[in-house]
């Protein structure tokens, strides 16, 4: 039997139609909405460069990409300057210098709007409306490696996961933890004696970068959960592999893939994830605490997902600080000896105690001015969940707040013409005094966002830095090759190597 043509036409449409009604779903909520987010912006004023259609800026952010690192790359001599953003981050350096401190631009059919003007940036960090939050959709790719923990968590479940989180990280009991850090950091000191020896008994050259993030992890492994690094070996082990499998800048603004990842690379997420979860729970779940209010479940997650977040952002970032501190550090050797010769009048009986922390101003101030210069977070970002005000800007919801922090934290009219030098002096008289606007300096963000490890980040770089300086002098290895790379954090991209000597 035959079937006529009008027949067929009708099966095909009737075929078609949840495909077209897909579509039209898709260019209402998605493209309209994108287009709206962006006139309005452009009725108050704010350009940016013209997006393609569909993959809006990305095609001219891989080409401006492209072009720079075929063009340029770090010398000895860029040390003196220290800036990396026009490198790692050429196309928002670019855009910065055409558009000025505030312009927008799309990746896909997302708009963003970025923000390094002081003041407005103050503004954004210490809002405590729940309607400016992390943006979800970075957040949802980033689900494997932090869980719905406190970092990547909005509205009241972020504040009811901080009111439970922050009192562990509250001053009186970090300080509590400073005899384990010491504890912590014997092995990396012996074992950095032991190469001295091994290499002739007078100089070493050593990488420091994974010696560091040993010590970072065992001292969260043991602070916060009971176990030393050899527990936690595994953990670490895995949530490396995960932030390797997300590193690079695609995972901020790479070309969208809708929804999709390849499967292979999904499956290698999802088995990492699965094993993360597992030996977290079997390091925690004896002294872990079940909240009645939250259930069984949703209680083993909160603990689980809060603790990826620990062993993630409390080891990596530390590590990488205490990298870029070493290298500042070895060049400039007269803060070495001035470390010295504060640990020589506050040190009792030549050793670091919790009473002499407060006293160790100048590692303080080293620690302050690399932070400045190379904070670990490259971004505050944030997401418009419902229409707000920043300033004189109306917000649209939906749109993606961006400030990029090694750009406000090198701004010569906030921090003078040596904005990119090594001067840790102006820290002297503290954060407030040390620029001209103290809410650019944000290493670790500011207001309701503040990082909850501040204070444990910054006591165990105090620990670790004084520990090291007191026992060894040291300088740049000639291996050292100054290459910062974004990888979810600023880290030295191959490494800090440098030249040891006993005391």
């Amino acid at each position: 039997m035959e079937v006529s043509p009008s027949l067929g036409l009708v099966s095909s449409l009737t075929l078609l139609l949840p495909l077209v009604i897909f579509l039209v779903h898709v260019y209402c909520t998605v493209v309209l909405r994108s287009e709206r987010i962006k006139r309005k912006l452009r009725m108050q004023g704010i350009q940016g460069p013209p997006p393609s259609f569909l993959y809006g800026n990305l095609p001219e952010m891989q080409k401006i990409q492209m072009k720079t690192l075929k063009a340029s790359s770090f010398q000895a001599a860029d040390f003196i300057a220290h800036d990396y953003t026009s490198t790692v981050f050429p196309y928002f350096e670019q855009w910065r210098k055409e558009y000025g401190s505030i312009y927008t631009y799309s990746t896909g059919l997302r708009q963003h709007l970025y923000v390094n003007q002081p003041e407005l940036v103050k503004e954004m960090n210490q809002m405590v409306t729940l309607d400016l939050g992390k943006p979800s959709y970075l957040t949802k790719r980033m689900a494997p490696l932090l869980g719905n923990g406190i970092v990547r968590s909005n509205g009241l479940f972020w504040a009811q996961q901080r009111k439970i989180v922050a009192p562990e990280f509250y001053m009186d009991k970090v300080k509590g933890m400073v005899r384990l850090m010491v504890e912590s950091a014997q092995p990396l000191l012996k074992k950095w004696e032991d190469c001295i020896e091994a290499q002739g008994g007078i100089v070493a050259d050593v990488k420091v970068d994974e010696d560091l993030r040993e010590l970072s992890a065992d001292v969260i492994s043991r602070a916060c959960f009971g176990s030393s690094y050899s527990k936690g070996k595994q953990i670490f082990s895995r949530l490396r592999s995960l932030q390797q499998t997300f590193s690079g800048q695609n995972i901020l603004f790479g070309v969208p893939n809708f929804g999709f990842l390849p499967a292979r690379k999904q499956n290698k997420i999802s088995n990492l994830e699965r094993e993360v979860e597992s030996l977290i729970w079997e390091a925690v779940k004896e002294r872990a605490v079940n909240d009645q209010s939250l259930g069984k479940d949703a209680s083993k997650s909160f603990v689980v997902d809060n603790c990826k977040t620990i062993y993630f952002a409390g080891h990596e970032s530390t590590a990488v600080a205490a990298s870029w501190c070493l290298m500042l550090l070895a060049l400039h050797p007269e803060w070495q000896d001035g470390i010295r010769k504060e640990q020589a009048e506050v040190f009792k009986d030549g050793q670091l105690s919790v009473d002499s922390l407060n006293h160790l101003k100048t590692v303080t101030m080293v620690i302050q001015e690399a932070l400045r210069l190379y904070p670990p977070a490259a971004f505050v970002s944030r997401e418009a969940l419902e229409e707000t005000q920043l300033g004189n800007i109306a917000v649209s919801k939906g749109l993606c707040l961006w400030t990029l922090i090694p750009t406000l934290h090198r701004d010569p009219a906030v921090w003078g013409s040596d904005a990119n030098e090594f001067k840790p002096e102006r820290f002297n008289c503290g954060v407030s005094k040390a620029c001209k606007f103290p809410q650019a300096y944000i290493p670790f963000g500011v207001g309701p966002r503040l990082c909850l490890g501040k204070n444990f980040a910054m006591v165990e770089l105090k620990v670790v830095l004084s520990l090291i300086v007191s026992k060894f002098s040291f300088s740049l290895s000639p291996k050292y090759h100054h290459s910062p790379t974004y990888r979810m954090i600023v880290e030295p991209g191959e490494g800090v190597q440098i030249l040891i000597q006993k005391i």
